[in-house]
Protein backbone atom coordinates (compact mmCIF):
# COMPACT_ATOMS: atom_id res chain seq x y z
CA UNK A 1 0.00 0.00 0.00
CA UNK A 2 2.79 2.41 0.93
CA UNK A 3 4.58 1.63 -2.31
CA UNK A 4 1.45 2.48 -4.33
CA UNK A 5 1.14 5.84 -2.65
CA UNK A 6 4.81 6.54 -3.30
CA UNK A 7 4.25 6.02 -7.01
CA UNK A 8 1.50 8.66 -7.00
CA UNK A 9 3.60 11.37 -5.35
CA UNK A 10 5.15 12.70 -8.64
CA UNK A 11 1.70 13.09 -10.21
CA UNK A 12 0.36 14.90 -7.15
CA UNK A 13 3.37 17.22 -7.03
CA UNK A 14 2.94 18.00 -10.72
CA UNK A 15 -0.75 18.79 -10.13
CA UNK A 16 0.08 21.17 -7.27
CA UNK A 17 2.74 22.80 -9.44
CA UNK A 18 0.25 23.43 -12.27
CA UNK A 19 -2.34 24.83 -9.85
CA UNK A 20 0.26 27.07 -8.21
CA UNK A 21 1.47 28.47 -11.53
CA UNK A 22 -2.15 28.95 -12.64
CA UNK A 23 -3.02 30.83 -9.43
CA UNK A 24 0.06 33.06 -9.53
CA UNK A 25 -0.32 33.85 -13.25
CA UNK A 26 -4.01 34.79 -13.11
CA UNK A 27 -3.52 36.86 -9.95
CA UNK A 28 -0.44 38.70 -11.21
CA UNK A 29 -2.00 39.44 -14.60
CA UNK A 30 -5.33 40.40 -13.01
CA UNK A 31 -7.24 38.26 -15.49
CA UNK A 32 -10.99 39.00 -15.38
CA UNK A 33 -13.13 36.38 -13.69
CA UNK A 34 -15.34 35.90 -16.74
CA UNK A 35 -12.32 35.26 -18.96
CA UNK A 36 -10.12 32.86 -16.98
CA UNK A 37 -10.70 32.37 -13.23
CA UNK A 38 -8.02 31.28 -10.80
CA UNK A 39 -8.15 27.94 -8.93
CA UNK A 40 -9.14 29.81 -5.76
CA UNK A 41 -12.07 31.47 -7.54
CA UNK A 42 -13.15 28.14 -9.02
CA UNK A 43 -12.99 26.52 -5.59
CA UNK A 44 -15.07 29.33 -4.12
CA UNK A 45 -17.65 29.00 -6.90
CA UNK A 46 -17.83 25.26 -6.34
CA UNK A 47 -18.42 25.70 -2.63
CA UNK A 48 -21.06 28.40 -3.10
CA UNK A 49 -23.01 26.31 -5.61
CA UNK A 50 -22.26 22.88 -4.11
CA UNK A 51 -25.93 22.04 -3.48
CA UNK A 52 -26.94 23.03 -7.00
CA UNK A 53 -24.04 21.07 -8.51
CA UNK A 54 -24.93 18.06 -6.38
CA UNK A 55 -28.54 18.17 -7.58
CA UNK A 56 -27.43 18.14 -11.22
CA UNK A 57 -24.77 15.53 -10.46
CA UNK A 58 -27.42 13.08 -9.22
CA UNK A 59 -29.21 13.26 -12.57
CA UNK A 60 -25.98 12.68 -14.51
CA UNK A 61 -25.02 9.82 -12.19
CA UNK A 62 -28.36 8.12 -12.78
CA UNK A 63 -28.06 8.43 -16.56
CA UNK A 64 -24.44 7.30 -16.59
CA UNK A 65 -24.89 4.33 -14.26
CA UNK A 66 -28.00 3.03 -16.03
CA UNK A 67 -26.46 3.47 -19.49
CA UNK A 68 -23.15 1.90 -18.47
CA UNK A 69 -24.75 -1.18 -16.92
CA UNK A 70 -27.02 -1.65 -19.92
CA UNK A 71 -24.03 -1.30 -22.27
CA UNK A 72 -22.13 -3.96 -20.30
CA UNK A 73 -25.08 -6.36 -20.48
CA UNK A 74 -25.53 -5.88 -24.23
CA UNK A 75 -21.77 -6.16 -24.81
CA UNK A 76 -21.56 -9.45 -22.90
CA UNK A 77 -24.41 -10.94 -24.91
CA UNK A 78 -23.17 -9.66 -28.27
CA UNK A 79 -19.53 -10.63 -27.76
CA UNK A 80 -20.49 -14.08 -26.48
CA UNK A 81 -22.71 -14.76 -29.48
CA UNK A 82 -20.06 -13.53 -31.91
CA UNK A 83 -17.40 -15.81 -30.44
CA UNK A 84 -19.66 -18.84 -30.21
CA UNK A 85 -21.06 -18.33 -33.72
CA UNK A 86 -18.79 -17.32 -36.61
CA UNK A 87 -21.89 -16.74 -38.73
CA UNK A 88 -23.27 -14.28 -36.19
CA UNK A 89 -19.94 -12.45 -36.12
CA UNK A 90 -19.76 -12.16 -39.91
CA UNK A 91 -23.29 -10.78 -39.85
CA UNK A 92 -22.93 -8.12 -37.14
CA UNK A 93 -19.24 -7.19 -36.82
CA UNK A 94 -19.17 -4.92 -39.92
CA UNK A 95 -22.18 -3.01 -38.59
CA UNK A 96 -20.50 -2.74 -35.21
CA UNK A 97 -17.61 -0.93 -36.89
CA UNK A 98 -19.90 1.20 -39.07
CA UNK A 99 -21.78 2.36 -35.99
CA UNK A 100 -18.66 4.20 -34.84
CA UNK A 101 -18.40 6.19 -38.07
CA UNK A 102 -21.65 8.06 -37.36
CA UNK A 103 -21.01 11.17 -35.20
CA UNK A 104 -22.65 10.97 -31.80
CA UNK A 105 -23.60 14.63 -32.04
CA UNK A 106 -25.76 13.70 -35.04
CA UNK A 107 -27.48 10.76 -33.35
CA UNK A 108 -28.25 12.47 -30.04
CA UNK A 109 -30.74 15.02 -31.46
CA UNK A 110 -32.62 12.22 -33.21
CA UNK A 111 -32.96 10.25 -29.99
CA UNK A 112 -34.26 13.32 -28.20
CA UNK A 113 -36.66 14.01 -31.09
CA UNK A 114 -38.00 10.45 -31.00
CA UNK A 115 -37.95 9.81 -27.25
CA UNK A 116 -38.41 13.25 -25.71
CA UNK A 117 -36.39 15.13 -23.09
CA UNK A 118 -36.50 12.54 -20.32
CA UNK A 119 -33.81 10.19 -19.05
CA UNK A 120 -34.21 7.50 -21.73
CA UNK A 121 -32.43 9.27 -24.64
CA UNK A 122 -29.49 10.19 -22.38
CA UNK A 123 -29.21 6.62 -21.17
CA UNK A 124 -29.21 5.37 -24.76
CA UNK A 125 -26.48 7.86 -25.67
CA UNK A 126 -24.33 6.46 -22.85
CA UNK A 127 -25.04 2.95 -24.15
CA UNK A 128 -23.89 3.96 -27.64
CA UNK A 129 -20.71 5.48 -26.24
CA UNK A 130 -19.81 2.52 -24.00
CA UNK A 131 -21.02 -0.45 -26.03
CA UNK A 132 -18.32 -0.45 -28.73
CA UNK A 133 -15.11 -0.44 -26.60
CA UNK A 134 -16.50 -3.07 -24.22
CA UNK A 135 -17.69 -5.37 -27.01
CA UNK A 136 -14.55 -5.15 -29.14
CA UNK A 137 -12.22 -5.62 -26.15
CA UNK A 138 -14.18 -8.66 -24.98
CA UNK A 139 -14.25 -10.22 -28.46
CA UNK A 140 -10.49 -9.78 -28.79
CA UNK A 141 -9.95 -11.31 -25.36
CA UNK A 142 -12.19 -14.30 -26.03
CA UNK A 143 -10.47 -15.02 -29.34
CA UNK A 144 -6.91 -14.77 -28.00
CA UNK A 145 -7.17 -17.94 -25.93
CA UNK A 146 -4.28 -20.41 -26.15
CA UNK A 147 -4.93 -22.67 -29.14
CA UNK A 148 -3.20 -25.67 -27.57
CA UNK A 149 -5.43 -25.41 -24.51
CA UNK A 150 -8.53 -25.23 -26.70
CA UNK A 151 -7.44 -28.29 -28.68
CA UNK A 152 -6.78 -30.17 -25.45
CA UNK A 153 -10.30 -29.53 -24.17
CA UNK A 154 -11.80 -30.44 -27.55
CA UNK A 155 -9.89 -33.75 -27.51
CA UNK A 156 -11.32 -34.43 -24.06
CA UNK A 157 -14.85 -34.01 -25.43
CA UNK A 158 -15.63 -30.61 -23.92
CA UNK A 159 -18.63 -28.81 -25.39
CA UNK A 160 -18.43 -25.35 -26.90
CA UNK A 161 -20.08 -23.87 -23.81
CA UNK A 162 -17.66 -25.69 -21.46
CA UNK A 163 -14.71 -24.38 -23.44
CA UNK A 164 -16.16 -20.88 -23.29
CA UNK A 165 -16.76 -21.00 -19.54
CA UNK A 166 -13.59 -22.83 -18.46
CA UNK A 167 -11.00 -21.33 -20.81
CA UNK A 168 -12.16 -18.42 -22.93
CA UNK A 169 -13.92 -16.40 -20.23
CA UNK A 170 -11.08 -16.34 -17.63
CA UNK A 171 -8.56 -15.50 -20.33
CA UNK A 172 -10.75 -12.67 -21.62
CA UNK A 173 -11.24 -10.92 -18.28
CA UNK A 174 -8.15 -8.65 -18.59
CA UNK A 175 -9.32 -7.49 -22.01
CA UNK A 176 -12.86 -7.02 -20.72
CA UNK A 177 -11.73 -4.78 -17.88
CA UNK A 178 -9.51 -2.81 -20.25
CA UNK A 179 -12.59 -2.09 -22.34
CA UNK A 180 -14.60 -1.26 -19.23
CA UNK A 181 -12.00 1.30 -18.17
CA UNK A 182 -12.15 3.00 -21.55
CA UNK A 183 -15.95 3.00 -21.51
CA UNK A 184 -16.03 4.32 -17.94
CA UNK A 185 -14.07 7.43 -18.92
CA UNK A 186 -16.43 8.07 -21.86
CA UNK A 187 -19.70 7.33 -20.06
CA UNK A 188 -20.05 10.63 -18.21
CA UNK A 189 -19.16 12.54 -21.37
CA UNK A 190 -21.95 10.74 -23.24
CA UNK A 191 -24.51 11.72 -20.61
CA UNK A 192 -23.33 15.33 -20.64
CA UNK A 193 -23.59 15.51 -24.44
CA UNK A 194 -27.17 14.28 -24.25
CA UNK A 195 -27.95 16.90 -21.60
CA UNK A 196 -26.46 19.65 -23.76
CA UNK A 197 -28.93 18.94 -26.52
CA UNK A 198 -32.05 18.89 -24.40
CA UNK A 199 -32.73 18.34 -20.70
CA UNK A 200 -34.02 20.11 -17.63
CA UNK A 201 -31.43 18.73 -15.21
CA UNK A 202 -27.89 17.40 -15.25
CA UNK A 203 -24.32 18.69 -15.32
CA UNK A 204 -24.57 19.32 -19.06
CA UNK A 205 -27.54 21.62 -18.50
CA UNK A 206 -25.80 23.47 -15.66
CA UNK A 207 -22.64 23.80 -17.77
CA UNK A 208 -24.59 25.32 -20.67
CA UNK A 209 -26.46 27.77 -18.45
CA UNK A 210 -23.27 28.89 -16.73
CA UNK A 211 -21.51 29.35 -20.05
CA UNK A 212 -24.33 31.43 -21.51
CA UNK A 213 -24.29 33.61 -18.37
CA UNK A 214 -20.47 34.10 -18.61
CA UNK A 215 -20.06 32.48 -15.18
CA UNK A 216 -16.73 30.99 -16.16
CA UNK A 217 -15.77 30.04 -12.61
CA UNK A 218 -18.88 27.84 -12.42
CA UNK A 219 -18.09 26.38 -15.86
CA UNK A 220 -14.70 25.26 -14.57
CA UNK A 221 -16.29 23.93 -11.38
CA UNK A 222 -18.64 21.75 -13.46
CA UNK A 223 -15.79 20.62 -15.71
CA UNK A 224 -13.82 19.47 -12.67
CA UNK A 225 -16.94 17.72 -11.34
CA UNK A 226 -17.37 15.85 -14.64
CA UNK A 227 -13.70 14.85 -14.58
CA UNK A 228 -14.04 13.67 -10.98
CA UNK A 229 -17.05 11.51 -11.89
CA UNK A 230 -15.17 9.95 -14.80
CA UNK A 231 -12.24 9.24 -12.51
CA UNK A 232 -14.62 7.72 -9.94
CA UNK A 233 -16.03 5.27 -12.49
CA UNK A 234 -12.50 4.42 -13.64
CA UNK A 235 -11.41 3.80 -10.05
CA UNK A 236 -14.42 1.55 -9.41
CA UNK A 237 -13.63 -0.55 -12.48
CA UNK A 238 -9.99 -0.76 -11.41
CA UNK A 239 -11.05 -1.95 -7.96
CA UNK A 240 -13.35 -4.58 -9.46
CA UNK A 241 -10.53 -5.73 -11.72
CA UNK A 242 -8.28 -6.31 -8.70
CA UNK A 243 -10.98 -8.52 -7.17
CA UNK A 244 -11.89 -10.40 -10.35
CA UNK A 245 -8.42 -10.96 -11.81
CA UNK A 246 -5.97 -10.86 -8.89
CA UNK A 247 -3.39 -12.90 -10.81
CA UNK A 248 -2.71 -9.95 -13.13
CA UNK A 249 -1.99 -7.73 -10.13
CA UNK A 250 0.54 -10.24 -8.80
CA UNK A 251 2.16 -10.39 -12.23
CA UNK A 252 2.38 -6.60 -12.43
CA UNK A 253 3.97 -6.41 -8.97
CA UNK A 254 6.55 -9.00 -9.99
CA UNK A 255 7.36 -7.04 -13.15
CA UNK A 256 7.57 -3.82 -11.16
Amino acid sequence: MKRNWTKKIPSLLFLFLILGIWQIATTAAQVPLWLFPSPAQIGAAFWETRQLIWMHTLTTLLETSAGFMLAVLLALITAGLMVLSSWFKRLLYPYLIISQTVPLIAIAPLLILWLGYGLLPKILIVVLVCFFPITVSLIEGLELTDTDLLNLLKSMGASRWQIFYIVRWPHALPSLFAGLKIAATYSVMGAVIGEWLGSSSGLGVYLTRSSHSFLTDRVFAVIFTISALSFLYFALITGLAKLAIPWTQIKNQDNG
